[in-house]
């Protein structure tokens, strides 16, 4: 499961983490109820049964958002969507440096729905002679030991770590004492950071294994 870590004191963490998740599922969905034009407003139930989620559950959720819907009309569907934009800083671009120019690491440098929920990599670093110097889907990938650096002069906060187990830890230090604030780890290790950091874990191998054991449970359930 996908842990978030972060200052105790941070007002991130009074939200439940199913409800930051659906959030970006609710914005998509808006975007495309509104590309083809079905209307202006939008009401929970409308969602819910498009989503499959609890029309109570949606108002919820978008009530973290401080949205509210008019009587009998329900939510502006442009409105709601600059809310929800504004509320997860979508509507603010964040800049970000990627570690580890690996197969993942190049993949999500190509990955250009990023700039859309408000990310924008602007460097990368490895330390394959062969890649540094290039510029891989837009994005320059620098040697490592410019990390440090780079990060203090353009005061970049956000770090995505793609590399394997061993050198995780000792990187993530790295990042740490540059001055990166919050690191998305897509490494294979779970990595230890001091106290205030924040800490975004993505373990795909977990992920595979949650849906082996879905898939065998639902064909062991079958008539």
């Amino acid at each position: 499961m996908t842990k978030v870590e972060a200052p105790k004191d941070q007002a991130i963490k009074a939200i439940p983490e199913p409800t930051l998740r659906r959030l970006p599922l609710y914005y998509q969905y808006l975007k495309k109820v509104r590309d083809e034009k079905k209307g202006e407003f939008i009401s929970c139930t409308q969602i819910g049964n498009d989503l499959s989620i609890l029309p109570i559950q949606v108002r919820k959720d978008l009530g973290v958002t401080d949205a509210v819907g008019k009587p009998k009309l329900g939510y502006g569907i442009d409105e709601l969507i600059a809310i929800i934009e504004e509320f997860l800083g979508w509507n603010n671009t964040k800049d970000a440096y990627l570690v580890g120019v690996g197969h993942l690491g190049t993949a999500l440098l190509g990955f250009e729905r990023f700039k859309e929920y408000g990310l924008n990599i602007i460097a990368a670093f490895d330390i394959d002679k062969e890649k540094i110097g290039q510029t891989i889907h837009g994005v320059k990938v620098f040697h490592i030991g410019k990390l440090d650096n780079m990060v203090k002069r353009m005061g970049i906060k956000i770090g995505i770590l793609t590399v394997p187990s061993l050198p995780a830890q000792d990187l993530t230090d790295e990042m740490v004492h540059a001055g990166i604030e919050a690191i998305w780890n897509f490494s294979p290790v779970k990595v230890s950071v001091p106290p205030g950091m924040i800490v975004q874990h993505e373990n795909l191998a977990s992920s595979l294994v949650v849906l082996s054991k879905k898939l065998a449970l639902a064909r062991t359930t079958q008539p």
